[in-house]
């Protein structure tokens, strides 16, 4: 395995400098906006394109990987992530954000698809999941630290802009010099959100919602940090601790999710954040309070994707896995698409104790709705159970190295739970 990595060493190095940057922009961005003026819709508006530009980018950039090679796509859509990191300061202007962060999203689910088409086909069929978590690791280590990057300037100046477009053309250097053979990009499985739902629904809403919070987050807990009146060194320990806490936390949640019937796995997670959000709403600005807070937050809202994936693969036959989970990410990339967008106007009427309590609206829904089904009816599983597996959204080339860490045994109608001989 050690062998493998060595070998994936310049996807990966590359990887981690692409996260530096687009972390640190990511949050950069409604710092800035709110310092130029903008109203919270606005800021909202502004997530709300990106992981938008992410959903047309899920469709219009296999196509293009495919015809110019991931070599100079990795060039292609390095150029225009920083292109536009730095257009960002050059004319203060919502309409150039809002198409500035669009081509951001499109050409950032480009890079997850070269990056992890790249991996998965470097990776023996045995080791694609060990691959994959180490991808993983490398995602989520990148996007924590490029939070701590927030303190090296002020979001009112051109450096942090500058720096997050140094890290992101850095990325492609490790990646032009590689001796890795590219591989050729999967044609795209369809499956309609529809089947999904009729598979496993508390997975499919699990997606939704957790889409809805999470879009919110990434598009607004910066600004909600900073009208508490803190300055930009919490608000980046605030970022960076809710992702550790995610790092952290996922994979016991996930282990435990493996042992049962998940969608009580998912009533209890989603309590749990909900929890968390009550107790962010009541930390307010105290350093100490709000990280514990944060902490907990990242560990329970970061793990309801991942299993809900596992719960969807439940309940699909080998052959489907990918296809189903390529549908949920869709439909967890709709409701990322519309969080943003919801929190930066309810933001806008209620003030920053709107995000804690979007947050806490989510997951009770999503509770209640788990407690609903379990209610209605035995679940059971198709095959053979799955395996829980850390992970955040990115593109659905990786579902390609998540399905090869999953079993396709022939066994059928267990009930969840029940032991699988």
């Amino acid at each position: 395995m050690l062998a493998m990595l060595l070998k994936l060493t310049a996807l990966l190095g590359g990887t981690v400098l692409l996260l530096l940057g687009v972390g640190l922009l990511n949050t950069l961005l409604p710092l800035r906006g709110a310092l130029e003026g903008f109203d919270d819709t606005t800021l909202g508006l502004f997530g709300s394109s990106y992981f938008g530009g992410f959903l047309v980018g899920t469709y219009l950039c296999p196509q293009l990987v495919a015809r110019i090679g991931h070599v100079r796509a990795f060039a292609f859509f390095t150029a225009a992530v920083a292109a536009c990191a730095l257009g960002h300061v050059l004319l203060i202007y919502a309409p150039l954000w809002i198409a500035l962060r669009v081509i951001t999203g499109m050409a950032l689910v480009g890079l997850y698809i070269t990056i992890e088409s790249w991996l998965n086909g470097q990776a023996e069929p045995a080791q694609r999941g060990k691959v994959f978590a180490a991808y993983m690791v490398c995602n989520l280590g990148a996007l924590a630290f490029g939070q701590q990057l927030l303190t090296l300037g002020s979001p009112a100046g051109f450096v942090l802009f500058a720096l997050a477009a140094i890290f992101v053309c850095v990325s492609a250097m490790p990646v032009m010099v590689t001796r890795l053979a590219p591989p050729g990009v999967p044609a795209f499985k369809a499956m309609s959100p529809r089947t999904c739902w009729r598979a496993a629904p508390v997975a499919a809403a699990a997606a939704l919602l957790s889409g809805l919070a999470m879009g919110g987050f990434w598009g607004m807990a910066a600004v909600y940090v900073r009208r508490l009146g803190a300055d930009p060194t919490l608000v980046a320990d605030f970022m960076t601790t809710a992702i550790v806490g995610g790092m952290t936390l996922q994979w016991p949640i996930g282990h435990f999710s493996d042992g049962g019937d998940r969608r009580r796995t998912l009533l209890w997670v989603a309590g749990a954040t909900a929890v968390a959000a009550v107790a962010l709403l009541l930390a307010g600005a105290h350093p100490v309070l709000l990280l514990v807070a944060a902490f907990l937050f990242g560990g329970a809202a970061f793990s309801v994707y991942p299993i809900a994936v596992a719960h969807l693969i439940d309940h699909l036959h080998a052959e489907q896995i990918l296809a189903g989970n390529a549908a949920l990410l869709l439909v967890h990339g709709a409701g990322a698409a519309l969080g943003p967008l919801l929190v930066g106007a309810a933001m806008s009427l209620l003030g920053a104790a709107a995000l804690p309590l979007h947050f806490l609206l989510m997951h009770v829904l999503l509770a209640a709705f788990a407690l609903w089904q379990i209610r209605q009816r035995v679940d059971r599983i198709v095959d053979a159970p799955a395996h829980f597996v850390p992970l955040v959204r990115t593109s659905q080339e990786a579902l390609e190295m998540l399905a090869a860490d999953q079993p396709a045994g022939p066994e059928s109608g267990h009930d969840a739970g029940a032991p699988v001989s």
